[in-house]
């Protein structure tokens, strides 16, 4: 197959949803099919990055439709409001199979910001209606409406977008993240059962208000002041150690670390000794961060949103709890620092349960669905 990728932002196999396509194009590339990406990267550099989100749509489209002059395309899988601009001429394409691929859907994330807002927690600027919170959402909507294959992380995503925008249920797959060969079949150390020894919780993403690190920060200074012996890392925060310990009391900040960047390859070192994947997030696809802390034997304590809920079952191979809830969250840190034995069942069967999570296996899946959904099939070519 000769598969095109697009994603708005820049390429970065370290983060989220850069990282997903990076790995995607790696696999597609192993299994002898011919693949490339378009990305921010290939617009020009002194375009400020706002203009680069509103300008994309249509460079993805002068670039397919040069690019199908000179040879065929099976396929374009491109990220949420990527290819909508190409789609209204796509059908000239006949043999072309256009796969919109949702990595969070914009519409739920943008009702959770509505809801930070309502509570005080956030000020949204004047322009946000304008764009991200007016016309990127139409974009978005119209690029799943006009896709032969739309995919998404989670059955809510897909719901929602069936229900509310007017996708075809028939069009509308579930497709999970993966997690990469340097996370897969690690070994698993189990917990210390001594009491004097320390537990270790990870928080592993962007320090964010969409993340829950508010509401977390609230537990976890009521955990640290009870419980000396924990200790808390954050790891990828995108910012200063100062603006994460700003939220947490003068005398506990000493247990904490804070680590604003690292390379991905190195995230099962950094997270050795750790036991504890605190995940409070208010909006999610499906996360990597989530999958490979699990992988690295964390036991996940997660928000009840649905990117988390595709993975964790709560009480056998993690806690869940309600989203914007700070006694939820301490409570459930309490139970795993308290009983060991809990914490390394709940270890062990998450170190177990992302295992088939493999890329190759995510690639193969959609490689899959690209077939079954090709109009080359319908056509008889």
């Amino acid at each position: 197959m000769n598969i095109v990728l697009t994603i708005h932002h820049h390429l970065d196999i370290n983060a989220g949803a850069p990282g997903a396509v990076c790995h995607l194009l790696l696999e597609y590339k192993k299994l002898g099919h011919q693949a490339r990406i378009y990305s921010f990267d290939d617009l020009p550099g002194w375009m400020p990055e706002k203009a680069k989100q509103v300008v994309f749509p249509y460079f993805v489209a002068a670039h397919i439709n040069q690019l199908a002059r000179r040879e065929r395309i099976d396929v374009v899988d491109a990220s949420s409001g990527d290819a909508w601009v190409w789609a209204t001429t796509k059908r000239k394409i006949n043999s072309t199979l256009l796969v919109t691929s949702s990595h969070g859907l914009e519409h739920t994330y943008h009702l959770e910001l509505l809801e930070e807002a309502r509570r005080g927690n956030l000020r949204l600027s004047w322009k946000y209606p304008l764009y991200h919170g007016g016309f990127h959402l139409w974009e978005v909507a119209t690029s799943f409406r006009r896709a032969d294959l739309a995919l998404f992380l989670n059955r809510h995503n897909l719901h929602y977008a069936v229900q509310e925008l007017s996708v075809k249920p028939e069009q509308a797959k579930i497709m999970a993240n993966g997690i990469p060969s340097t996370f897969h079949n690690l070994p698993f150390e189990a917990t210390p059962t001594a009491g004097d020894e320390p537990i270790r919780i990870a928080q592993v993403g962007g320090y964010l208000l969409s993340k829950g690190v508010k509401y977390a920060a609230l537990a976890l200074n009521a955990i640290l002041a009870r419980y000396p012996r924990v200790q808390v890392t954050f790891f990828g925060t995108g910012c200063s150690a100062d603006q994460v310990l700003a939220d947490y009391d003068t005398q506990i900040r000493a247990r904490i670390k804070v680590v604003p960047r690292y390379t991905h390859t190195e995230l099962p070192s950094l997270l050795r000794e750790h036991h504890i994947k605190l995940f409070p997030t208010l909006s999610e696809g499906f996360s990597l961060a989530l999958a490979e802390a699990m992988a690295c034997g964390l036991a996940p304590v997660v928000t009840s949103t649905p990117g988390p809920l595709e993975i964790v079952q709560d009480g056998h191979d993690g806690l869940v709890v309600p989203a914007r809830d700070p006694q939820a969250i301490k409570h459930a840190l309490e139970r795993l620092i308290t009983d060991r034995a809990l914490l390394d069942k709940l270890r062990r069967n998450a170190h177990a349960k992302v295992q088939p999570y493999t890329w190759s296996q995510i690639a193969q899946q959609r490689l899959q669905l690209y077939e079954e959904f090709s109009p080359s099939r319908e056509l008889g070519n």
